[in-house]
Formats: C-alpha cells, sequence, structure tokens
C-alpha cells in the first residue's frame, strides 16, 4: 500500500470568514498532526485549495485572506499543491495523474468540509479505484440551515461517517490512522 495525505481546503475561510467550522473541535490540531505523521513516515502530502470562479462568489475569492490556506498548515512541508475549482478533488484537476506518476494506491481524506469537499474527493477517489481512508477528527463541518431544512454539525458529520463507512472508505480516528502509518 502507498498512501498520499489529502489536506482538502483547509483555508482561513473556515477560521475567519463567513464558514466557521465548529465540530469537531479539535479538527485543525488533528490535521497539523495527521500531516506531522505523515512527513515523518514518508507519506506523500498534497494541500488542496478551493478558488471560487463565479462572479458573485461570497467566500473562497483568489488573494483574498478567507482564500489562503491556513498559516500553520502552509508552513509545514507539503509535496504538492492543487487549485480546484468544484467541491471534488479530481474534477478539472491533475491530481489523479500525480497520484498515479507516483504509484498512489490509497488516499486519505483530510480538510473540510465533511460533507461537501471531503466527502465527494472521497467518492471520486473511489470511482477512480484508489482505495480511501477518511479521518473522523481530523475532518469538520459546521451547523447548515437552508431551505431543505437544518442540521447541526455533528448530525452532519456523524451521518457523513457512517455513509463513507457504507461502502466508500475506511473510517479512522486521527490516532488510528497514526498508528498505522507509523507501522
Amino acid at each position: 500500500m502507498k498512501r498520499a495525505l489529502l489536506v482538502i481546503d483547509v483555508q482561513n475561510e473556515y477560521f475567519s470568514g463567513n464558514l466557521s467550522v465548529t465540530y469537531p473541535p479539535e479538527s485543525l490540531e488533528n490535521i497539523l498532526n495527521v500531516m506531522d505523521a505523515a512527513k515523518s513516515s514518508d507519506v506523500p502530502i498534497i494541500l488542496i485549495q478551493h478558488t471560487a470562479l463565479q462572479k458573485n462568489a461570497a467566500t473562497f475569492i483568489k488573494g483574498t485572506d478567507g482564500w489562503e490556506i491556513v498559516p500553520e498548515v502552509l508552513t509545514r512541508k507539503h509535496d504538492y499543491l492543487v487549485e480546484k475549482n468544484l467541491p471534488g478533488s479530481f474534477t478539472g484537476t491533475d491530481l489523479e495523474s500525480w497520484l498515479l506518476e507516483n504509484d498512489i494506491d490509497t488516499v486519505t481524506i483530510s480538510g473540510y468540509m465533511t460533507q461537501m469537499c471531503c466527502d465527494t474527493t472521497a467518492r471520486q477517489a473511489f470511482h477512480r479505484g484508489f482505495k480511501v481512508e477518511f479521518l473522523s477528527d481530523a475532518t469538520g463541518t459546521l451547523n447548515v440551515s437552508n431551505y431543505a431544512g437544518s442540521v447541526t454539525a455533528q448530525e452532519l458529520h456523524s451521518a457523513v461517517l457512517v455513509t463513507q463507512a457504507m461502502r466508500f472508505s475506511d473510517v479512522l480516528s486521527t490516532a488510528d490512522w497514526i498508528l498505522r502509518v507509523e507501522k
């Protein structure tokens, strides 16, 4: 097994912008921990950064503070940076070709938001034949309300993890993943 750690959209928008991630509260700390463990175990780290292309976008506008990757993530070593414009990290990017060129057969999902870019990327990876590990406490989300209803961050996060574990991913805690890569 040769894995790569995907660090998806860990951008300021989720901390100081309009989309503050609230659950699980330790998600950023765990993302930093898995990045450190990946680096010490020679697991490639791929940063993924979302950029909105819509003219009326309110978030993820290239060049704004909200678009910037969180400094604690950006100052850690990484192997590759992918800029994406849709929730799936494979859509319109060279992520798949980079993974294949580097003989990666397993991707580990960390980052934001659980139900959007993390879930979509995990499903895309599964559909492309990659094994997927989804980190339960190194992904995160927020409370959501819209015309279809309301759901708490914890409920939404849990529902995605249960769904991922049904078919798409091996859902693991940060601690369990670190034990796995340090073997």
